[in-house]
């Protein structure tokens, strides 16, 4: 469950099964009747902010030492992030050589074994006396994942919750019926994703931190690129961070759940059949000493030594880091908000392309604006390829209702459509952008728009309704024609071996045309999906408004 709240609570394949049904609303009910549990009041916020003196740290030391003579001060060194390896090892790398600070903000931090490795050298850090602030939305960590919140209980470690929900840890269904009484701000999220060393070398991109996006999860990896950064324009990620992280949004993790509830919960996951006997669970270790995530189930996987920044081809360039405004999740601000969003920016410079626009979005529910923006360009003569997910590959399936909606039409205007193919490999580097998983299946997860092979953004954001009105986004915008032309070489890879192009035959069907060299063929009817799957979505789908998807 990896897409926001909505797709989130799309039901698994139904069966008739009544009792069932009767006891699920049973407990709905009493929950609602139960009241709904309220946020706390008079939360202290101590501000802080980011690390001023970045020449001070080996880190700033060493983007300072790559720096060209010969390029201008205000521009920043990049390198793309095109592997879950290197995804892995540029993440632990910048963990292990901060000195001073390490800023991590995400959507989603799963309590799985990569990300216990990651946060292992995380506590590494804080205890040679780096200071760590963790910045988190609230919507998933519940369960497994809520154990990721004992981070913050540790010493040199902070970590607050964005936007949270009232109510227990125990189930993200549950959580939401006792929000249901403020259903708008539930879908507000904050999907920023950023990972901070010393203000001096960032990451940002698609990925949120987990097995799944460094490529070691057993069913289905994300396809993903990131960005990493160097130098002046990493100062601006980390604006961005301080603008959420002194938020009244942002809640302290200890005025929202105690270590000592953390600790129950770790011991019913642990021992679930002994915490439902009313065992003891109070004399388990304290955080410090058990570890701040889940505890290891089986031995770590096989992850990658840290990078070699000092050895890494950096490409210099002139980039800007544009972020929404945290007031964007405020609903009663939300109807009259009138600054320009992360997507805003994006159909901006689509409505400046000349010759060729190149989108990547895995969610891609475009609405009526960005509709015109596609026949607008069309009409200019501007070449407009897309890549999304298919049915099969969509991690959010109720997502892709939305997007059909708006498929014919989009082929109709003369827009070339791609929908990636649920591929499986035993190659974990030699799949769509270097990513994938040995033995899985792959779903594409990379935000990227590449204008005339000489503007590329690299972020958060879908090119849908939810990430333009509902979510907060960030995005990095590199004029860079090495960076443009190093990304579209991995994405056309994708075109000519991954993925399907869409068509209409003259009949009026549509048709799944797969590349003249692929290993599959050409389809017809959502290939690859399962006809409950279609089934069920052909009911749902059309009750749900695009902007929800």
């Amino acid at each position: 469950m990896r897409r926001c709240p909505m797709s989130q609570l799309l039901p698994r394949p139904l069966t008739p099964c009544l009792p069932w049904l009767r006891a699920s609303l049973a407990v709905m009910l009493l929950v609602w009747l139960g009241g709904c549990a309220g946020l706390p009041e008079h939360v202290e916020r101590p501000e802080s902010r980011s690390l001023a003196d970045v020449a001070g740290t080996p880190l700033g030391q060493l983007a300072a030492a790559r720096r060209p003579s010969a390029v201008a001060a205000d521009v920043s060194g990049y390198a793309l992030v095109d592997s879950p390896n290197m995804a892995y090892s540029s993440r632990l790398a910048l963990t292990q050589q901060a000195r001073r600070t390490l800023d991590i903000q995400y959507y989603a931090i799963h309590a799985d074994a990569s990300t216990r490795e990651l946060l292992r050298e995380v506590r590494a850090a804080a205890a040679r006396g780096v200071r760590v602030r963790i910045l988190l939305d609230d919507f998933n960590s519940t369960g497994r994942n809520a154990l990721v919140m004992r981070m913050a209980f540790l010493p040199n470690v902070e970590m607050r919750m964005y936007n949270p929900l009232p109510g227990g840890r125990g189930s993200t269904v549950l959580r939401a019926v006792r929000s249901l009484h403020d259903f708008r701000r539930m879908q507000h999220r904050m999907h920023n994703k950023l990972y901070i060393a010393d203000n001096a070398w960032g990451i940002t991109g698609g990925r949120n931190l987990g097995d799944a996006y460094f490529g070691t999860a057993e069913g289905s990896n994300f396809v993903d690129m990131d960005v990493l950064a160097a130098g002046p324009v990493v100062r601006q990620m980390s604006a961005s961070f301080d603008q959420y992280w002194n938020n009244p949004l942002a809640y302290p993790v200890q005025s929202l759940i105690s270590a000592d509830e953390l600790q129950v919960l770790r011991e019913q996951l642990l021992h679930p059949a002994a915490a439902a006997n009313g065992a003891d669970a109070g004399n388990a270790p304290h955080p410090e000493a058990a570890g701040a995530t889940a505890p290891a189930a089986d031995p770590p996987p096989a992850l990658p030594d840290p990078l070699d920044l000092a050895a890494l081809r950096l490409i210099w360039a002139p980039g800007t880091f544009i972020v929404d405004k945290p007031f964007k999740l405020v609903p009663e601000l939300n109807d009259t908000f009138t600054e320009d969003t992360v997507v805003d920016g994006m159909l901006s410079l689509m409505r400046d392309a000349r010759r060729e626009a190149l989108i990547v979005s895995p969610y891609f529910v475009p609405g009526a604006e960005m509709m015109k923006v596609f026949a607008d360009m069309v009409h200019r003569g501007v070449r407009v390829r897309v890549l999304t997910n298919s049915l099969a590959s969509n991690d959010a399936p109720l997502a892709h209702v939305g997007y059909a909606r708006y498929r014919e039409q989009l082929i109709r205007l003369g827009v070339e459509l791609y929908e990636m193919r649920a591929l499986r490999t035993q190659h974990l580097d030699r799949t769509v952008f270097g990513s994938g998983g040995g033995g899985s299946k792959a779903s594409l997860h990379s935000k990227i728009f590449i204008i005339d092979g000489r503007i590329i953004s690299i972020g958060s954001m879908n090119l849908d309704l939810r990430s333009q009105l509902q979510n907060t986004e960030v995005a990095l915008v590199i004029r860079s024609a090495t960076l443009s032309r190093l990304a579209t070489e991995r994405i056309e890879d994708t075109f000519d071996d991954s993925a399907w192009k869409m068509e209409m035959t003259p009949e009026g069907r549509l048709l799944w045309r797969a590349p003249p060299q692929a290993l599959f063929e050409d389809a017809h009817g959502e290939p690859d999906a399962s006809w409950a799957l279609r089934f069920i979505l052909g009911i749902l789908g059309p009750l749900a408004p695009d902007e929800l998807l």
